[in-house]
């Protein structure tokens, strides 16, 4: 069984790699700021991306401003991000499907009518 942090750092460099491969040409901080994290600990995360070979950095030519990088999946990138976004797709059904157990649980437990939305009194 994987443990809690390794599936939130799968989840986190799946992110990253999904909003990659749609626009390559964010700043580290507009992919931070979609992700919702510090760019620190964005730069942390595409360093290990770079650093497996999942994504490369270019520095993109055409911009004035010299600091400017692009962020590509490499075609290691790509098959990786298929094998996480199973994996994604897999963990949030399993979730989906505990969710449901634990409304329908809820629902019981305060009476509420599934059809109607309406509290049924015990007697």
């Amino acid at each position: 069984m994987t443990s809690r942090q390794a599936k939130i750092q799968e989840d986190t460099h799946f992110r990253i790699m999904r909003i990659l491969q749609k626009d390559s040409d964010l700043t580290q901080r507009e992919l931070a700021e979609q992700l919702g994290m510090s760019v620190g600990g964005l730069n942390y995360c595409l360093n290990a991306l770079i650093d497996k070979g999942f994504v490369k950095m270019q520095n993109f030519q055409s911009s004035k401003n010299k600091f400017k990088y692009v962020y590509l999946l490499t075609p290691q990138g790509i098959a990786e991000k298929m094998v996480l976004t199973s994996r994604f797709l897999k963990r949030k059904k399993e979730e989906y499907e505990a969710l449901k157990v634990e409304i329908e649980a809820l629902r019981v437990e305060v009476g509420d009518d599934q059809e109607s939305g309406q509290k049924t009194q015990k007697a």
